[in-house]
């Protein structure tokens, strides 16, 4: 059969939609290929560094971690303000889009949650940051970039994303797999974050960091023992497919943490794994250790008369301080 040349070129651009919706996770290749294309690039990073060095061609509309959630409950605002935050900056879910921040960072994959959710079909994650795209030797751009604004009608997508109802009901039945991406220590109820701490019932702990080359490269750079952000690359696929190996790609997978963040970067992980039908609980554990009649393992609860107490004895000690230095200051002035 012999295809009409606007056919072919239809067929072409229909392939092309089709394999970048295949891959939710790009190299800086695949930015540049996307960006070709038409794509969006969507830099999700704080305002201050957006303006230090970005992709060239990139949007902002700011820390889209703080801009789209609600500062108390961590959850989406209002959709009606989605739609006007986005499309005033031109982010179209319509279109093609490659989300980035810095390299691993968890909000680049948040990002794509977001747009997912909201309806967009192709929507990639640049995991590299601009850091790796600095290290491919392509150009970092200072000038903001503006798209034109899009009237936007956002409708949230269920299928991609389950309510606290939804997991105490899924809890209680126990038919389905459960990933915890928080640390070990909020898993075990050690390090409590919200109301009470603990995990859901039958939830396997595999901390977001795990899909790193090197899961301990946040607490190295803190203690300089290494020199930049390498070992947050993500692992390589026989390694991804090794982690979750004990998991079934065929069945429901629900992905929380502490409001949602770090199970975006898990989601898409497992999505690149073939994973068929996974799930970002959203409101996470915030969400969960609220409904004080959800199940939770190694239940423990805040304790907010402590808390007080330390509180109270740092501001006497800060009252103390600053007692000493003014007499110090005094006795300065007197001496002179």
């Amino acid at each position: 059969m012999i295809y009409p040349f606007r056919a072919l070129l239809a067929l072409s651009a229909a392939l092309l939609a089709s394999i970048a919706s295949a891959n939710p996770i790009v190299d800086a290749a695949g930015v540049k290929d996307a960006q070709a294309r038409g794509a969006i690039v969507w830099d999700v990073r704080a305002t201050p560094l957006y303006r230090k060095g970005h992709i060239p061609g990139a949007v902002s509309i700011g820390d889209a971690g703080v801009v789209l959630r609600d500062p108390v409950k961590e959850d989406f605002i209002d959709t009606a303000q989605i739609e006007r935050i986005l499309g005033q900056a031109g982010i179209d879910p319509a279109k093609e889009v490659v989300v980035y921040a810095d390299r691993g960072s968890a909000y680049a994959h948040f990002g794509r949650f977001a747009l997912r959710y909201f309806g967009a079909g192709r929507v990639s994650v640049f995991h590299e940051g601009i850091e790796g795209w600095a290290a491919a030797g392509h150009p970092v751009a200072t000038e903001e970039t503006k798209l034109p604004p899009v009237s936007l009608k956002l409708a949230a997508r269920p299928d991609l994303a389950v309510t606290t109802e939804d997991v105490v009901g899924r809890v209680r039945q126990g038919n389905v797999q459960i990933i915890d991406a928080r640390t070990r220590g909020e898993y075990q109820g050690e390090d409590v974050r919200a109301i009470r701490g603990g995990h859901l019932p039958g939830a396997v702990n595999i901390p977001y960091e795990s899909n790193w080359k090197d899961p301990d490269t946040g607490a190295k750079l803190a203690r300089r023992q290494v020199p930049d952000n390498a070992g947050m690359s993500l692992a390589p696929q026989a390694a991804l497919k090794a982690l979750y190996a004990n998991l079934d790609p065929d069945k429901e997978t629900v992905v929380y943490c502490q409001s949602g963040v770090r199970a975006a970067e898990t989601a898409t992980v497992l999505e690149s794994l073939g994973f068929r039908n996974v799930k970002v609980y959203d409101s996470s554990w915030l969400g969960y250790a609220a409904r004080l009649d959800a199940p939770a393992e190694r239940e423990t609860f805040f304790n907010v008369g402590a808390m007080n107490s330390r509180l109270a004895s740092m501001q006497r000690r800060m009252e103390e301080l600053e007692r000493m230095i003014g007499e110090l200051h005094g006795s300065h002035a007197g001496g002179k």
